[in-house]
């Protein structure tokens, strides 16, 4: 199952994000994914919110991973922990493993960012969540590999990606966003996640179960 939301606003898109954070717990592995700008980090501000983590989350490209910890005196206290992680420039699952994620999961929330194809060996339940801008008439366009395989807005893959042509590496400019979330694995099996937003921005999509 697909379940697809419309955001108007960032604002938006974080509430979504706060949301879906009160059904997270330790060990829950998030991918993100969409093309610069398209709102990943955004929404992860809002999940940390949510989670009563350590403010000050931002994109974590140059730095590969961010740890934010529980606050004790938060809102949530003795909730999990917020690892934030870019994956734009670790090409394959080993460069992946040698960041040693395993050693937080069990503690934490791990939010991956251009993670698709990369983390999912992490955990055999996870929640991939794309994220996509709307552009011309507002038809809703997926990033992705061109026929060069790179990513649009980006440099070649395993590489850090160009800004000189663009806002901050996932500034939201406040357009329109389609949130396309897919549960996989036991874990999210009988989750309901028409709570996240009104129902008339829900789509239901069935997908091949031989994918799930």
């Amino acid at each position: 199952m697909v379940w697809e939301f419309v955001t108007d606003t960032p604002e938006q898109t974080q509430n979504i994000a706060e949301k879906l954070a009160a059904l997270l717990q330790a060990g829950d592995l998030i991918i993100l994914s969409g093309e610069l700008g398209a709102g990943k980090t955004t929404f992860t501000q809002g999940l940390g919110r949510s989670l009563g983590v350590r403010p000050g989350i931002i994109s974590p490209t140059f730095v590969l991973v961010r740890i934010h910890p529980n606050l004790p005196e938060g809102h949530n206290p003795g909730g999990p922990d917020l690892v934030h992680v870019d994956a734009y420039r670790l090409a394959t699952p080993g460069e992946i493993d040698d960041i040693d994620l395993e050693n937080t999961m069990d503690s934490s929330v791990t939010v991956v960012e251009w993670g698709e194809d990369r983390v999912e060996h992490l955990a055999a339940s996870r929640l991939e969540i794309e994220l996509l801008r709307a552009v011309g008439n507002g038809i809703p366009e997926a990033a992705g590999p061109t026929e060069t395989g790179q990513v649009a807005g980006s440099g070649e893959p395993g590489e850090a990606p160009d800004f000189a042509d663009s806002f901050d590496a996932d500034e939201d400019d406040g357009e329109p966003r389609t949130l396309r979330l897919r549960a996989v694995g036991p874990r999210w099996a009988t989750t309901d996640f028409s709570k996240l937003g009104p129902p008339k921005q829900i789509t239901e999509l069935t997908i091949n179960p031989c994918e799930s």
